[in-house]
């Protein structure tokens, strides 16, 4: 009886899978973009994180946008020059997770030793936790530009960053107080 029970599971496991990769037809060419990352190996991981996500990057003006979405990013608490809590948020408690295991797989990698030496020289002077949620962080920017752009994976991706353009006009005190604080 025990046998036929989690045969009957397995078979379910197997209908809902097949379903899954049905519904995810019409993103295939998002689904090859993420597992032409390091990390990503599975078809699964990458419906999951197109789940969450999405794939329209539009939602998001810039890569910081959207580690900032997935709960990536430390909170900046500081009021009378007092600093508060500088953790994570609580964002993305479905994401964030399985980014955490991608980046524990890809900092045990010599093939990308970009995120590899990234972890090394943070974990050093911030500790492991912090070093893994930096690696979080670079893995969906990379993602980020790759859907942007429709690329397949690139170490550069990474590392680009993106600057609104500011569209505010300063008064000729404001500029003398930021070029005397830029020195």
């Amino acid at each position: 009886m025990i046998k036929q029970h989690h045969q009957d599971l397995q078979d379910r496991k197997n209908d809902l899978e097949q379903l899954i990769l049905a519904l995810a037809t019409p993103y295939q060419t998002y689904i090859d973009l993420i597992l032409s990352m390091p990390s990503i190996r599975d078809t699964f991981t990458a419906i999951t994180i197109i789940s969450e996500i999405g794939v329209d990057m539009q939602k998001f003006p810039t890569a910081k946008h959207l580690c900032s979405w997935a709960g990536l990013t430390p909170t900046n608490n500081e009021s009378a020059s007092k600093k508060k809590s500088v953790r994570i948020s609580k964002a993305g408690c479905y994401i964030k997770p399985l980014l955490v295991q991608c980046a524990n797989s890809i900092i045990k990698s010599e093939k990308h030793p970009e995120f590899r030496h990234r972890y090394l020289r943070i974990k050093r002077r911030r500790g492991h936790k912090k070093a893994i949620i930096a690696i979080c962080r670079m893995i969906l920017t990379a993602i980020y530009h790759m859907f942007k752009s429709g690329e397949v994976y690139n170490p550069e991706h990474y590392r680009k960053a993106e600057v609104l353009p500011v569209e505010r006009e300063i008064t000729i005190e404001q500029a003398i107080i930021l070029a005397r604080a830029q020195g």
